[in-house]
């Protein structure tokens, strides 16, 4: 049973698209609407968009799109009821129990429990006789009880069956085991657990759930980590180990380390603002909760070159976020928990220090440039100069680029002016392509393609009329009734076109005609890969606005194809023919003055 139709309402009216979302992602106005970087995808051009108007977003980059719910049930990893709770707790909203389908939160809440119940488990193996092996390792990287405890390690024993004979006692079915990932079924169909001989890592998210598993071998066996897979509660693309940890750092500065060790040992000697990407290079998920949380993120991975070509692709993804970047290479090619471990009780006094010496993004590129260049002679320094150009070019403060210009000139002994005025043409050369970038994007808007409607590309320019007059209906809502009269929804040709025709309809007659409808009274009934075609469509007719005349006109392609050549052209008709007759419409109804 679907939510009233007057509490739907009134959360879209307490969490506006824009507000919500401007949470997770920078956004800049573009005339009514709002555009930044996605949220769900790496990207260096915004093609993320938000209509205010509907209450609707959509990117054009990877064809993600829907209302409010779905960016929250997407970005949060919930299901539609508990992103529904998430939004109506974030307004202070009583959400509605009575007749809601909760299978998909029910079995959300079992796995949890089956994680946590799961990470009980391996604490007290670590804590037996059998687990004395592993508490041998922790012991040895120094770690003691009171880490352990923090972090809740574990370990897992040995010979394969161990867990899942203690959950089934604790009345957990062999679905809700595989579903949470820390059992397997056999060939023969037997269940068993996927961890064996490792100590464990569970990892905890913001809300202080067991979300899933990491578990580190103690032999030469391979492979030495494994963790859990994406769940119905994990998705390991946003999730940061420590994460619920650092999240309480009060000075608004989060360390990004590599592994789990580094992250504890940096917890160890005080610095709790330590957390890790799980198992995955960094993602643009990770970046947004980043972003949550603190301005500043330094970046302390491993000084060899695999840690050096990480911490390369890392720095854009947290610039994007709109995060203020430093770079922490350690001495002697360590890593956190080496150093640590190397100084003993003067670590973190020599950790502390280096963070606070350490450079910005900048510095550190250039840092890393003049490592690979012999500046005692005159095509070392050519060299060096032209790549510190491209990286002076990004520097959008005139005043910081001429800082860094300054010191290029005091090191090679060239012109200050000549390295600015490198710097400056290649800063316009950029913004060119920058701009261009934008204008594609931008044009392409009209051009999105349907991802969901599959018979679209055998009904084009009808499939194209029908989205017309479901945008012509969201535009203008009092002219249901009439293009009801005029279009049966049986008339509709694509099966997706025509069910959200039909849902259209239907609210319109169960709610009264005088009842406005939003994007988010479509949430229940669609998927969301479903709603961000429906978000697509709605973003495609933003770009021009439709009329009654339109309208009428769209009916007739419907109906029989009547304004155009023949059914064979309707069929075979792009996007852009569409697109073109659509602004013929306007032309002749305005007498060619818009």
């Amino acid at each position: 049973m679907a939510l009233p139709q007057y509490f739907l309402q009134e959360l879209k009216y307490k969490n506006d698209m824009s507000e919500v979302a401007s949470s997770y992602v920078n956004l800049k106005r573009r005339g009514k609407n709002m555009i930044g970087l996605c949220p769900f995808h790496n990207e260096k051009t915004p093609s993320f968009n938000i209509y205010p108007e509907n209450g609707s977003f959509y990117c054009f980059g990877c064809n993600t799109g829907g209302d409010v719910i779905t960016f929250i049930m997407r970005i949060e990893n919930l299901d539609y009821i508990e992103a529904v709770r998430f939004l109506a707790q974030r307004s202070g909203l009583h959400l509605p129990e009575e007749g809601i389908d909760n299978s998909m939160s029910r079995l959300r809440t079992r796995i949890l429990e089956v994680n946590r119940e799961t990470a009980r488990f391996y604490h007290s193996m670590l804590l037996s006789d059998e687990g004395q092996i592993g508490l041998n390792y922790l012991r040895c990287r120094k770690l003691d009880m009171h880490i352990i405890k923090r972090f809740g390690l574990g370990y897992s024993p040995s010979g394969g069956f161990r867990l899942v004979n203690h959950l089934k006692e604790r009345g957990y079915t062999p679905n809700e085991m595989i579903q949470a990932n820390v059992a397997g079924l056999s060939r023969n169909k037997n269940l068993y657990d996927r961890f064996k001989s490792r100590v464990m890592f569970p990892i905890i998210d913001l809300r202080g759930n067991v979300v899933a598993f990491g578990g580190r071998i103690l032999t030469d066996e391979k492979p030495k980590y494994i963790n859990t897979s994406d769940t119905p509660v994990y998705h390991k693309s946003s999730g940061l180990f420590a994460m619920n940890i650092a999240k309480n750092n009060t000075d608004r500065q989060l360390i990004l380390a590599e592994g789990y060790m580094d992250v504890i040992a940096l917890h160890r000697a005080g610095f709790t603002g330590a957390v890790a990407s799980l198992g995955t290079a960094l993602t643009a998920e990770q970046s947004r909760v980043l972003a949550r949380y603190a301005d500043e993120v330094v970046i302390c991975y491993d000084a060899d070159e695999a840690g050096q070509r990480a911490t390369a692709r890392a720095i854009p993804i947290l610039k994007s976020a709109g995060l203020f970047v430093k770079v922490l290479t350690l001495p002697g090619n360590k890593d956190p928990d080496e150093f640590m471990d190397r100084h003993g009780e003067n670590g973190p006094v020599r950790f502390k220090a280096l963070l606070e010496e350490c450079g910005n993004d900048i510095e550190y590129k250039l840092h890393r440039l003049r490592g690979q260049h012999n500046l005692e002679t005159a095509d070392g320094r050519h060299r060096y100069l032209l790549a510190a150009a491209e990286v002076l070019a990004c520097v959008e403060d005139i005043l910081a680029r001429d800082i860094y210009a300054g010191g290029l000139s005091q090191e090679t002994d060239v012109n200050k002016a000549s390295i600015m005025d490198m710097a400056d043409k290649i800063a316009q050369v950029q913004k060119k392509k920058k701009r261009q970038q934008q204008v594609k994007a931008q044009n392409e808007i009209p051009m999105a393609k349907s991802v969901i409607n599959k018979e679209k590309k055998e009904n084009t320019r009808i499939a194209n009329a029908e989205e017309g007059i479901i945008t012509y209906l969201f535009q203008n809502q009092d002219q249901i009734p009439y293009i009801r009269e005029k279009l049966p929804e049986e008339k509709m040709v694509t099966a997706f076109n025509r069910r959200v025709y039909s849902l259209l309809l239907g609210k319109t007659i169960h709610d009264g005609p005088q009842a406005e409808l939003f994007l988010t009274d479509f949430s229940a009934e669609l998927t969301t890969d479903e709603m961000s075609e429906l978000a697509r469509i709605l973003a495609r007719g933003s770009t021009v606005s439709v009329r009654k005349v339109d309208a009428e006109e769209f009916i007739r392609v419907i109906m029989g194809g009547a304004g155009f050549s023949s059914p064979t052209e309707i069929k075979s008709a792009s996007d852009e023919d569409l697109e073109n007759y659509w602004k013929v419409l306007k032309k002749q109804k305005t007498g060619g003055n818009e």
